[in-house]
């Protein structure tokens, strides 16, 4: 007889044969079986493969030297637990045990988790730190200055607790300032999420008249777990790689988290991140009082010292009317140098005068007028006594050529009886019977004149 799910494996001690059992319903008796005796465990070990689906449910696994177990955290514990889960940490879950008949395999539900070693989790932070560092992520020369007076703070935290008041107060009794709230989750899984976000959306505003000049960072004291996601990998890139300088205030003053590193500046406490955003007012004008007293001294001593610096030069100087004196007789000594030199210039330049007029006279024009006539005569009379001997020397050339081309014209052949015999087709000129064809056109040219012949045929 085939047995139920909820009777005994074996109800018959005494019978050696086995009990058969459908896949479902030993699957289901394994599960209520585990369900029922692990319901509520706390498992230690170090996390590894950890996986979160796009439906927000992580997937890990928690090991040991010798075993794995699978781990299962759904998307509601996830957000609520006190630290992030992180590849290599040692924890403490808290949860329940279950069976996956699909993979035939067992795992555990997490509803909560808890550092299982603060020692293993300050390794894991030493490590982190050493390789941001080594980045250059904490370089004193990328820290930027924190504004003397911002005209608008920015502040990240809870928008509830005391934090964000004792910040509000503070910097309105050293220096009333506008204050930009950007609220936040400070505790568990998204908080350091928000944090990111909330520090890129203030870099992002590009209204001028509502982007923060410097941002604070504050939270509360709290436990190591509390403040873990300040130490989030992410974050601290997100601060170091802010445009806007950023002041660190996480927990009391013995907190430290890796934000303070990247951090442009850090406060020990909120409150001290707010007195160091904004100066004290009453200090700033008392201040302005000292340097305008400062100023106005030095002013009037400036002017006294300029006094007697004058008297001094003054008594140098002596009486300026004697001064002028001198001057007034140099000038007049001047002009009358100045004066007499003009007239024996004007003297000098008169006997110039005379003296060349006398030596210009009519007659001596004259007789040079006569001489140039005379030159330009002899000139005009050896210029066309050479002309036509050159006309002369051409024209006696000119009949030796000519009687050169006419010694060597065919035509002086021609009138001795001889016969000029073209081709009319190209009017090449017929030298030998073989250039000849029968039927071809000629042209006899004679001395006084040419006829043409047609060949019709040819005898050699």
């Amino acid at each position: 007889m085939k047995k139920t799910l909820f009777d005994n494996i074996n109800t018959n001690p005494q019978s050696k044969e086995p009990v058969e059992f459908s896949v479902s319903e030993i699957s289901q008796k394994l599960k209520n079986y585990v369900e029922k005796n692990f319901s509520n465990i706390r498992v230690k070990g170090e996390l590894s493969r950890i996986t979160i689906a796009k439906s927000g449910h992580m997937y890990s696994s928690i090991k040991d030297k010798n075993a794995v177990l699978d781990i299962i955290c759904w998307r509601g514990n996830l957000a609520n637990l006190s630290i992030k889960p992180e590849e290599g940490l040692e924890v403490i879950c808290t949860g329940r045990l279950t069976t996956y008949a699909g993979r035939s395999n067992y795992q555990m539900i997490i509803e909560k988790m808890e550092l299982a070693g603060v020692g293993a989790l300050l390794k894991m932070l030493e490590e982190r730190k050493q390789k941001l560092l080594a980045e250059g992520l904490f370089a004193i020369d990328k820290k930027k200055p924190i504004p003397l007076m911002p005209n608008i703070i920015g502040v990240i935290t809870s928008p509830t607790g005391a934090v964000i008041r004792d910040i509000m107060h503070r910097i309105s009794d050293r220096f009333p300032t506008k204050i930009l709230l950007h609220p936040v989750m400070v505790q568990g899984e998204s908080a350091a999420k928000q944090v990111i976000l909330a520090v890129e959306n203030f870099n992002n505003i590009k209204n001028k008249d509502l982007k923060p000049d410097v941002i604070i960072i504050a939270r509360g004291g709290g436990s190591f777990e509390d403040l873990m996601p300040f130490n989030d990998e992410e974050l601290v890139r997100a601060v170091s790689k802010s445009k806007i300088p950023i002041i660190s205030a996480i927990g009391h003053e013995t907190d430290t988290s890796l934000i303070d590193y990247a951090a442009d500046l850090r406060a020990p406490t909120p409150t001290a991140a707010a007195e160091k955003a904004v100066p004290v007012k009453k200090d700033i004008k008392i201040h302005i009082s000292t340097l305008s007293a400062r100023a106005n001294r030095a002013v009037t001593n400036k002017i006294v010292n300029l006094n007697k610096q004058i008297k001094s030069l003054k008594r140098g100087l002596g009486d300026p009317l004697r001064l002028l004196e001198n001057a007034n007789q140099r000038l007049d000594q001047i002009s009358i140098r100045l004066d007499l030199s003009l007239k024996n210039w004007i003297n000098s330049k008169k006997f110039d005068l005379d003296r060349l007029k006398s030596s210009v006279r009519p007659q001596n024009i004259n007789i040079k007028i006569d001489n140039y006539s005379q030159r330009l005569k002899d000139i005009e009379n050896r210029y066309f006594l050479a002309f036509r001997q050159n006309i002369y020397k051409k024209e006696q050339n000119l009949k030796y050529l000519s009687s050169m081309l006419d010694s060597l014209s065919f035509k002086k052949t021609l009138k001795r009886g001889f016969v000029l015999v073209k081709d009319n087709k190209n009017s090449k000129t017929i030298t030998r019977v073989k250039q000849l064809n029968s039927k071809d056109s000629l042209e006899l040219q004679f001395y006084d004149g040419s006829v043409d012949v047609n060949i019709d045929n040819i005898k050699t």
